[in-house]
């Protein structure tokens, strides 16, 4: 979606915000009221943003903005892991966060008597979707500023050279459309590893809290979203069946066997650790996260930069973020 004056609006009282959804995905951007006005008559903006490795980028579209149009634009970074902390202490204050980020319909809960009703404004008139925008009934609360979606990122240069060896359960990488065949493949690349050079086919699955989200939320996304979607669930069930479970248990057991980690010292194991093993190893399910159906097999579309996107079933739709 491209940048509009209209997403700062220097009239706006009661801020609009955004919203991350993730089939993966990051969180929403809400609003709330307080520091959208200047001595000036121009107004400001206050954006607490959630994600460090995006700090740079946000104080520069800032100043560019500030420049071009005059408004005041301030943006604090939350610490890793401290963005509820932060936003808690900062919605407090006289000078509150215009722009800020929640996460999905749950974390929306904490934070909706600070939202306004964005049906009215650019940014949700541009979105070509309508239906990723957060709602709370017929209230437009949050729209999203990026989406993101699943598949394996894979080493082509290691996967290549797996290719050529004998017995190859895979000539082309195009092959890998089902479980079993990526089960087969994993099997035997960790058998050749030492012929291969690689210490295991899967990064490390590691469980420190810097890494764990990578199964307990995005991985856990699928068998949930195709339950729901099975069933016909659109509001929090009191029980969930685990329809699909079996087959988030076999795709976290081959991370887990085919591995580069013994599985008794994941514990350990970090997410800066899976990224630093990606450079070296074959297939990294830390960065996001594949399973699959008994019926529903995913076709992986590999691209130039060796990522294998699931392709779902037409029509093709993106599993929201649930937790």
């Amino acid at each position: 979606m491209e940048e509009k004056g209209s997403m700062m609006n220097r009239t706006i009282k009661a801020a609009v915000g955004m919203i991350a959804i993730a089939a993966m995905s990051v969180g929403t951007l809400a609003a709330c009221g307080g520091s959208s006005s200047s001595s000036d008559g121009k107004g400001k903006v206050y954006y607490l943003n959630f994600k460090p490795e995006s700090n740079d980028e946000w104080q520069k579209l800032a100043k560019d903005y500030t420049k071009e149009t005059g408004v005041e634009v301030k943006v604090q970074t939350a610490a890793s892991g401290t963005y509820e902390q932060t936003l808690k202490s900062e919605i407090a204050k006289s000078e509150a966060p215009t722009l800020f980020q929640v996460n999905g319909p749950v974390g929306y809960q904490n934070w909706k008597s600070y939202t306004d009703d964005m049906t009215d404004t650019e940014p949700y008139k541009q979105l070509i979707n309508k239906d990723v925008a957060l709602k709370d009934g017929s209230k437009v609360v949050g729209v999203p500023y990026a989406m993101e979606t699943y598949g394996l990122i894979y080493n082509k240069d290691l996967l290549a050279k797996y290719i050529a060896t004998d017995g190859a359960k895979i000539k082309d990488v195009k092959d890998i459309d089902n479980f079993d065949t990526l089960k087969a493949v994993a099997d035997d690349i960790q058998a050749k590893k030492d012929q291969l050079g690689v210490k295991g086919a899967f990064t490390s699955a590691g469980f420190d809290s810097s890494s764990d989200w990578r199964f307990k939320t995005h991985l856990a996304n699928l068998p949930l979203y195709y339950e729901f979607k099975d069933d016909n669930i659109t509001k929090q069930p009191e029980t969930v069946k685990g329809t699909y479970l079996p087959e988030y248990k076999n795709i976290f057991d081959l991370y887990l066997k085919d591995s580069t980690t013994e599985p008794t010292q994941l514990s350990s194991k970090t997410g800066d650790d899976a990224t630093s093993e990606f450079s070296l190893w074959i297939c990294c399910p830390s960065i996001s996260a594949w399973t699959a159906r008994r019926t529903r097999a995913f076709a992986p579309a590999p691209r130039t930069t060796g990522a294998l996107t699931p392709r779902l079933p037409t029509p093709i739709s993106r599993p929201p973020r649930t937790s």
